[in-house]
């Protein structure tokens, strides 16, 4: 394909419009629009009816999600705090540690 002559790329191009002009006169008789000859397939129109039903459904799927997501944030969990026993059971377990660590001749643990 790439060592076409001029006298061979000028008698494709003729060809090919030709095969332009038999196609248009083609659909002329046929009575179709698009090139290969076959009508386009028509598209569906939805009734207003099956329309509202279809975003009645979105609008009440949109409604969980949301419901969801705000009954997440009025349901919050009450932080935990700790208590002073369990503070000071924390605090002695750390200075054991950092108590064994220096014993060591560490600087970090």
């Amino acid at each position: 394909m790439t060592n076409i002559s001029a006298h061979q790329l000028r008698r494709a191009a003729s060809v090919r419009d030709r095969i332009d002009a038999l196609e248009r006169e083609l659909n002329k008789i046929l009575g179709t629009t698009s090139g290969n000859g076959a009508a386009a397939p028509k598209r569906r129109k939805l009734s207003r009816a099956a329309i509202a039903r279809i975003r009645a459904g979105a609008k009440a799927r949109w409604a969980r999600v949301k419901g969801k997501a705000r009954g997440a944030k009025a349901a919050r969990k009450t932080k935990r705090k700790l208590s002073a026993a369990g503070r000071a059971r924390l605090s002695a377990l750390a200075r054991a540690r950092w108590r064994q660590a220096k014993a060591l001749g560490k600087a970090t643990l």
